[in-house]
């Protein structure tokens, strides 16, 4: 494809449009699974201690930190290597590797292989994230796009949403080891029907060169960044290391933007971002990823510290926002195909905003879970249904099909680094006995803030369909 295509267009398929659906479905299974890993083991956290005597809480804090870190380090070079080798050929290699580390996982017997497991787990994943998104634009036209991403998006939010809440039931019921083995069946379906389904989008008339010193300085600044955040409160961390590992973080983002100002054929454009739709995408995707950790962690902590609720019933009780993403971003998709996505991602920032206000201003120390939690709830399933996948489909809306991998990838990884955050702060500011409803102002009022900034941020955002005359 040549430069100047149009933004917007696909290479063109031989594929029927009938079979767009199944291929849709081939595509999200493993993206559900991906995305339910990213915060499944939260709720796992007291029974995987449990399940390896003798291992500090730091130590086995690497269980959840190893994934996210490598992960959002990892999607914009397997974005690269997906436009560059085929978007079929990384996703499927993508999904075969996420299901051997799942069972690796499973079968670890100490918390060092448990915690290189989850490593080349969140390597699998990077790697058919963005495949993902790519096959799924390649398959479907212009005019059922707006829809088919925006339920991509939803796939992935909803898979997020009931993590806590799944992974609460399972290990309660048979062992944290299922947390992992829940994969095995859904990914191999994925895995079957894709290899008989799937077909390889028009390979560029030319193979773009992986920038491999581009890939290693990103890996390098992302990862060091979020060790920085994750190991904020660690006690075996010191100020000054601390300080150390977000200064080479920084200094390796600088010295990425530099070399890729220069490179014959730099891994990420920095041409992506004179579209001002999508440099104020991702500004708004790491806010709102920051808020969605917060709110998620809140609502834990407040079931279980305040208002004394077991961990399933804690999954229970939560569990009817994230039921809402699915039917929002169903109907937000298919409005925003012909109104574009900013009215949704500003009205859903600001209903977000509303139900952390709600959550700040309502619940007390007694429970009330149908007048004081579930209307809260409410409002923030109908805000993330609105937010989360729309931000995912204007993210990609405007930009050429030869950069649908790097460009979602990009934004995924935004969203990975502000959930990493999220959990810091959460951590930071509930991370201690005694909690009371006063313990969660500051949480909530970072929630509202950062809601509102998401709602301010998509405002400059134009994917409105324009009328051909």
């Amino acid at each position: 494809m040549s430069a100047t295509t149009a933004p917007g267009t696909v290479t063109p398929s031989t594929r029927p449009h009938a079979s767009a659906w199944p291929v849709f479905w081939i595509a999200s299974i493993a993206v559900f699974l991906v995305s339910l890993d990213t915060t499944m083991l939260f709720a796992a956290f007291r029974a995987l201690q449990a399940g390896f005597p003798g291992t500090s809480a730091a130590d086995m804090s690497w269980v959840l930190n190893a994934y996210t870190v490598v992960y959002a380090a990892m999607l914009i070079p397997a974005g690269g290597l997906a436009d560059s080798y085929g978007r079929k050929k990384v996703f499927m290699l993508g999904v075969t590797l996420f299901l051997a580390a799942s069972a690796a996982c499973g079968l670890s017997g100490t918390v060092e292989w448990l915690i290189a497991a989850r490593v080349a787990q969140a390597i699998g994943a990077a790697m058919l994230t963005p495949a993902s998104l790519s096959i799924v634009l390649d398959a479907f036209p212009d005019s059922k796009r707006a829809v088919a991403v925006s339920m991509w998006g939803a796939v992935g939010g909803l898979a997020a949403a009931i993590g806590p809440s799944v992974g609460s039931f399972i290990v309660d019921a048979i062992g944290w080891q299922w947390a992992f083995y829940l994969n095995l069946p859904l990914g191999a379906l994925s895995l079957w029907r894709g290899a008989a389904l799937l077909r390889e989008a028009k390979k560029p008339e030319s193979r773009r060169t992986v920038d491999t010193v581009g890939m290693g300085l990103l890996i390098v600044g992302v990862g060091a960044l979020a060790l920085s955040i994750v190991q904020s409160e660690s006690p075996h961390w010191s100020s000054t290391e601390l300080l150390a590992a977000a200064s080479t973080g920084v200094m390796a983002l600088i010295a990425f933007v530099l070399w890729a100002r220069v490179a014959p054929a730099p891994l990420v454009d920095l041409r992506l971002f004179k579209n001002r739709t999508y440099t104020f995408v991702n500004l708004a995707t790491l806010a709102f990823g920051i808020a969605f950790s917060m709110m998620f962690f809140g609502f834990f902590f407040y079931m279980t510290e305040v208002w004394h609720y077991t961990l399933p019933q804690a999954g229970l009780a939560i569990t009817p926002g994230p039921l809402l993403v699915i039917p929002f971003a169903i109907i937000t998709g298919r409005l925003a195909s012909r109104f574009g996505h900013r009215p949704f991602l500003v009205g859903g920032g600001f209903i977000y905003a509303c139900s952390g206000l709600w959550f700040l201003l309502v619940p007390g120390e007694q429970p009330a879970y149908l007048t004081h939690w579930l209307p809260g709830l409410f409002l923030s399933g109908i805000g993330v249904g609105m937010v989360l996948p729309s931000l995912s489909a204007a993210a990609v809306n405007r930009l050429p099909a030869d950069q649908y991998a790097v460009g979602s990838a990009v934004n995924q990884a935004t969203r990975q680094i502000g959930s990493v955050m999220g959990v810091a702060i959460t951590v930071l500011m509930l991370g201690h006995a005694g909690l009371t409803h006063q313990s969660f102002v500051p949480l909530y009022v970072c929630h509202a803030s950062l809601a509102l900034l998401t709602a301010l941020l998509c405002l400059p955002v134009n994917t409105k369909p324009q009328k051909i005359t």
